[in-house]
């Protein structure tokens, strides 16, 4: 495996995790949090040019489609960390804000942490355990 699959695998494991824990101690103020930047169309660019800068360097950098189950789930979430900020830059924020209430975002936070938190622990897992 290599070292980049493993370095990227555990930044974003943790990365993730952290994360999770922090939106999950506090959720009213992740959700205040949430809908504050997205009816902010400066704060959604910002947010978005920096996300699709972070997504673009992983997919540059790590772009595999072979080797086992970790280096094609990390170049998923540089392909998904692209599509987001793109997203973030082109979706204009009252999508954003009608999206997030067809998902019933607030009311689901729970759930989509527990979820996330899950998965994220078992990335890291794998990446601090891979050989």
């Amino acid at each position: 495996m290599s070292p980049l699959t493993l370095y990227l695998a555990r930044f974003f494991g943790l990365a993730m995790l952290l994360t999770c824990a922090s939106l999950a101690i506090r959720p009213k103020a992740a959700i205040a949090a949430v809908t504050s930047v997205a009816e902010s169309p400066g704060l959604m660019l910002v947010t978005g040019v920096f996300t699709l800068a972070a997504g673009v360097a992983a997919v540059i950098g790590h772009n595999v489609w072979s080797g086992g189950a970790l280096p094609i789930v990390v170049t998923m979430i540089a392909w998904v960390t692209l599509l987001k900020g793109l997203a973030l830059i082109a979706v204009p924020p009252s999508a954003m804000i009608a999206a997030y209430r067809v998902l019933h975002y607030p009311q689901r936070l729970g759930l989509v942490m527990g979820v996330a938190a899950v998965a994220s622990a078992a990335l890291t897992w794998f990446a601090f355990t891979a050989a």
